[in-house]
């Protein structure tokens, strides 16, 4: 098996705490000796163990973390933190043991009080929402960028202190990581961090220890029903992070029932964001703060105007495709302005730079060049992605479309007929291939996706081919100069997972290398 993972970033000059502070902090139970050990940093693998950590042993599913206790002990930690099974399991460690009865909902409060986050002066943006999380986070570490201002990010491709990044694993890390990203972006005196917030990242602790200065929503639709029983228990998720004890002030778009909701069930102040695509009014909300209206499409930009109180306007580009996009750089610029940022001096920044200079890995991101088919690679992997990257194609092209995608293994299965139609109804010509199959049969998940995709539009252009990389050159072969091909799902991904096996794949890579075969590039 490859090894993928990425390297979590850590303070390079963690200011050391005591283990016997903390054992009164938190008031824990302790078995051992505490006096003269120091903590450093705090560890939930004990292969990501370094010197002066405090390996934390929570319960998996498969085995419980405190049985690798003595592996941490070797690396270098000093405690062990874990519940009364992982205590039975650690007892002869030679570590001390503090014993807390939920350890993974301790974990956020205890890795922010040894990295000292409370002490941060960064402004904390949570980004939250099934669609456009990732790319909010990317536009405001742009827009940021451009102000001048030393920014940071966490997100689903990657985690960034300005030019320094490395690979994500987790939509959002845990809470271990988290924290010691912002001590390290501390040291780096960033003053402005995006944080992409997933619904598991709420319900599983992640972001515990934080209160964000600023929430935002972008929407809400069909995804993760195999992790949450129902719509309203996913709402729900995503509706805590909009509490006093988890942000001080919200920005919510309101383009559907879910957001004007959330509106009006969370418990802090909120401004308010209605989206307006180029003739379409049917996102609208006039009794919003800020309206965003889509002034010009095209096939490698999107321009719009953004109104707001006080009868204040900015009118710019983002150098992506569709009004979502627009509507994404929007919230991104709201959120900005509610933290403090003069509007002025944001229209003022992007006027002299000719739009918001962002690159987003991934998302409708165009790779070919000026000669034969335009082609996006995209992460969107959901119904409402699929609609709307479909629409705002056909808006900015008058050539085919050919569509390449296929459907998570062990995840929400709900979502694939739906998933299977919308792609039949909105392309001219369908490929679909395997995507994560992980531990399920390939072969059934492209049969449920073709099925929906027949009885959607009967007599369509259907293609299957399981290998990714041979079915791109057959949805590149099916289109021409002036057609567009879309390969949905991968977006900025390294691998494709098969029973449990991360195999090297870049669509990215791959479809470059494709066009280069072809005579494109």
């Amino acid at each position: 098996m490859t090894d993928l993972a990425p390297s979590a970033l850590r303070p390079q000059h963690p200011v050391p705490r005591s283990l016997s502070g903390l054992v009164d902090e938190f008031e824990l139970d302790l078995r051992g000796d505490a006096a003269n050990r120091e903590l450093t940093g705090v560890s939930l693998s004990s292969r990501a163990v370094q010197p002066g950590d405090l390996f934390v042993g929570v319960p998996g599913q498969m085995s419980h973390g405190a049985s690798y206790a003595a592996a941490a002990r070797e690396a270098g930690a000093v405690a062990v933190l874990t519940d009364e099974a992982g205590a039975l399991l650690a007892a002869d460690c030679g570590l001390p043991i503090l014993v807390t009865p939920d350890v993974r909902a301790a974990l956020g409060t205890v890795a922010a009080w040894i990295h000292r986050t409370g002490e941060n002066p960064a402004t904390l943006f949570a980004v939250t929402g099934t669609n456009g999380k990732t790319s909010v986070v990317y536009l405001l570490f742009a827009i940021l960028n451009q102000l001048g201002v030393v920014a940071g990010l966490t997100s689903t491709a990657e985690r960034r202190i300005g030019s320094v990044a490395v690979t994500s694993s987790l939509t959002t890390p845990e809470a271990s990581e988290l924290h010691a990203l912002l001590a390290r972006m501390r040291e780096a005196e960033v003053r402005a961090v995006g944080i992409e917030v997933s619904a598991q990242a709420v319900t599983q602790h992640r972001v515990d220890g934080l209160v964000f200065d600023l929430a935002g929503f972008t929407n809400l639709s069909h995804d993760h029903l195999d992790d949450y029983p129902s719509m309203e228990e996913y709402f729900q998720s995503k509706l805590e992070l909009f509490q006093p004890d988890r942000a001080r002030r919200g920005v919510v778009t309101v383009d559907s029932e879910w957001g004007r909701r959330l509106v009006a069930e969370c418990r802090i102040p909120v401004t308010t964001l209605a989206n307006h695509p180029q003739g379409d009014e049917t996102h609208a909300d006039s009794s919003a703060d800020w309206h965003m209206t889509v002034v010009e499409t095209g096939a490698r930009f999107t321009e719009f105007t953004l109104e707001g109180p006080d009868g204040r306007r900015l009118q710019t580009r983002v150098p992506l495709l569709g009004w979502f996009m627009a509507a994404n750089a929007a919230l991104a610029i709201v959120l900005l302005v509610e933290s403090g940022f003069d509007l002025a001096a944001i229209d003022h920044a992007l006027t002299r730079d000719g739009g918001i200079d962002a690159y987003i890995p991934g998302r409708a991101e165009l790779i070919s060049g000026d000669r034969g088919p335009l082609v996006y690679i995209d992460y969107g992997h959901s119904p409402d992605a699929f609609l709307n990257t479909l629409a705002a194609i056909r808006a900015s092209t008058a050539g085919r479309i050919v569509m390449v995608f296929g459907a998570d293994g062990d995840r929400d299965k709900t979502k694939r007929a739906d998933m299977g139609a919308i792609a039949a109804r909105g392309a001219d010509a369908v490929v679909i291939t395997d995507f994560h199959p992980r531990f399920e049969d390939p072969a059934a998940i492209r049969a449920t996706l073709l099925a929906a995709a027949r009885a959607a539009v009967p007599g369509g252009e259907l293609h299957e081919e399981p290998d990714p990389a041979t079915a791109f050159r057959l949805a590149l072969s099916l289109a021409g100069e002036g057609d567009v091909v879309l390969y949905a799902g991968p977006g900025h991904e390294n691998y494709q997972e098969v029973a449990g096996v991360k195999l090297p794949y870049s669509a990215r890579d791959d479809a470059r290398v494709a066009l280069q075969e072809a005579g494109w590039l």
